[in-house]
Parts: C-alpha cells; structure tokens; sequence
C-alpha cells in the first residue's frame, strides 16, 4: 500500500522501516500535513499522521479528492482529526490506542521529581561551581496528597507510583475503578475538590470539548497555595494564561508541562536560530520553577517500537479491508 507518511521525525524513523519489513511503499516526510502540502499526498492509498498534523474537514476533503481511503495515525488521541467528517467521506481512521502507558507515566514522575527536588537548576549550578545548597529545599512525596485527573491506563500506572512513594491519592473520573480503590485506597472525588485538597495535580484525561480549559482560573483558584501542577496529556486540558497568573501570585508553586496548546509548529522542532515568537510560552520560560519538555514523554524504544509495529498493523488490516479493531468511531 502506497502510504504518504507526515511528520516523520529521525527518532521514529528506523522504528518504522523495521516495522514495514518492506511491504508497504513508505513515502517519509518530515513535513507536517497542512492545507499547503497536503497535495504531496497525491498518488498514496494512505496517509499517516503524528500529532500536529492537521486533519481537519477542509484537508480531509482535499485527501479525498485525492484518492486517500485510509488515515493511519501514530498517536493514541486523535483531536487533531475531524473524524465525522472522515466517516462522511468513507476515510477509515486507524491510531495506536496503548504504545506504552508506563513511559507516560515514569515522565510524569520524573517532572515532577525533578521540579519538587529542583534538578535541573542543582546541575546547572555544580556546572558553575556552585555548591551551595539554598534555595534547593524540596518536599517529602511520602504523605502528601496527589490529584490524578483521568484514571485510565495512565493515570493508573501513575497511582501505582505514588501510592509506593507513600502519597494519599484522590482521582476524578467519569468511571470509577473499583480496582485501584481496592490495590491503592485511593479516593474518587469531584474535580473541585480534588484541586482543593492537593498538593500535586497530575492531568491523564483525553481533549475534548468538555475538558477543554478543564484548568481554568476558577479552577486553579481553589487550589492549595503552592499547588504543584504537572500536564503530560494534552496542551488544551490547560488556560496556560491562567496558569502564568496563578505563577504570578504564587498559588501555583511549580508547572511541569510536556504538552502546550499551541505547540503545533513549535514542537519537535529545532528553532534555536530564530527568534520565538509566542509571548506565551516565552513568559512560561522565564520562571525557575517551570519545567518544559517539548512532547517527550511517550520518547522511549518500547513506545516507539509499539507505535510503529502498530502502524505498520493498520496499514496491513487496511489493505486486507480488514477492521483492525483500533478504528476511531466517527460520533
């Protein structure tokens, strides 16, 4: 199957040509898929798409035009794809539901260890040689109270961790699971009062017009004072406006984000010769108590190896016509 592969990054890249093992025609692009180089899509069967390709009404119905019947996405979410319309024009979407929770999850915990410990800021000092010791005061994880937002595969994994760190763990969710109640004790409780009472706020829900700017102002204003809050979903869950005022005043002590709301064309990308042009994210960096990594935190071998094995799955299950039981429903 001839399959125009977008955003194709050179840390995925042997992961996919193994995965192939030849049988598909792979055309790799680093391009993103856009209204402007969707027509390089011309000629392929399929499409495969990464998280900040835009698979919105107005490209699908260029993809259509052009003969593409299958989208293979790499991505667990698919908020960046218009999958009614895709339903409509008879574009069978295909993602990667489980590459590898745990890599999620261990990112999650080294945010914010290394935020709650300030790692990053001890080492550039030892660089420096300086050895001094203020203002490098962190905080026990044993005893202290951790939201998780989404109890998912993720989310699940993530208690698992903080309940061995001896953390107390309230959960919000739309289902509750009896299991890790049972195994972790943890409490399922509204959203509102989970920001009230915890001293660490971890996002693992999926972006939807009902999560959107789930942290809002009101939101964080019913936080602890000091509250430490950590995105490792999706950068919408999140009114980053919001979260530079509540850094302001300090009601939020530490930020880690791997995910931001307009980090399509600013991530995976090397702009270190151009100077940055979002205000936002320029402000977010001037803090010392702000962590930022560029979508890494589903980058391990596993997570990749299971994304492209996955793909490449897709693509064979699309080319037998077969339902490879991962198809994203179109309501």
């Amino acid at each position: 199957m001839k399959t125009t592969v977008f955003s194709t990054h050179k840390f995925e890249e042997p992961h996919l040509v193994a995965a192939n093992r030849g049988k598909h025609e792979l055309n790799l692009l680093e391009v993103r898929l856009t209204g402007i180089t969707v027509s390089l899509a011309q000629g392929a069967d399929a499409v495969s798409l990464f998280t900040s390709d835009d698979a919105s009404a107005e490209v699908l119905n260029k993809l259509s035009a052009f003969g593409i019947k299958y989208i293979a996405l790499r991505t667990a979410g698919y908020n960046n794809v218009n999958t009614k319309k895709a339903a409509e024009l008879g574009i069978k979407v295909s993602r990667v539901p489980a590459y590898s929770p745990y890599a999620i999850a261990e990112h999650t915990v080294a945010l914010i260890l290394a935020l709650n410990r300030k790692l990053i800021r001890s080492h550039n000092r030892v660089r420096d040689m300086n050895f001094s010791l203020n203002g490098l005061t962190g905080f026990d994880m044993n005893g202290k109270t951790a939201g998780v937002i989404g109890t998912g595969k993720i989310g699940a994994i993530l208690i698992k961790i903080l309940h061995g760190f001896g953390c107390k763990i309230l959960a919000y969710d739309s289902f509750e699971d009896k299991m890790l109640i049972e195994k972790y004790g943890i409490c399922y409780t509204d959203c509102k009062t989970l920001c009230a009472q915890s001293d660490i706020v971890s996002l693992h829900v999926p972006l939807s017009t009902e999560t959107k700017h789930l942290i809002n102002s009101d939101c964080i204003d019913h936080m602890k004072s000091g509250v430490m809050l950590i995105n490792t979903s999706r950068g919408g869950l999140v009114d980053t406006k919001a979260v530079i005022k509540g850094l302001k005043t300090g009601k939020i002590g530490y930020f880690g984000m791997d995910v931001y709301e307009e980090e399509e064309g600013l991530f995976f990308e090397d702009h270190s010769d151009e100077i940055l042009q979002d205000d936002v994210i320029a402000r977010l960096m001037t803090f010392n108590n702000v962590l930022i990594t560029s979508h890494q935190a589903f980058l391990t071998d596993t997570a990749l190896t299971n994304i492209a094995d996955t793909t490449i799955y897709n693509l064979d299950c699309f080319e037998k016509q077969i339902d490879s039981g991962n198809e994203v429903a179109s309501n």
